[in-house]
């Protein structure tokens, strides 16, 4: 009999892409961005929704 896999249910507010890399415009002295990384408030930059987070519908 084969096994499924579990789905995993993706984050509505980041869509799976739960962290992001934004350029602050200036420079460090050896010439690279400087960056700040900022992750999804609601599943934490894991990109997935917990289990608890999940609300079943009927009955």
């Amino acid at each position: 009999m084969p096994q499924h896999a579990k789905t995993t249910r993706v984050c509505r507010d980041c869509y799976g892409f739960a962290a992001v890399a934004i350029t602050t415009g200036t420079h460090h002295r050896d010439g690279t961005r400087a960056t700040l990384r900022v992750t999804c408030p609601t599943c934490q930059g894991t990109g997935c929704v917990p289990a608890a987070g999940l609300a079943h519908a009927g009955r």
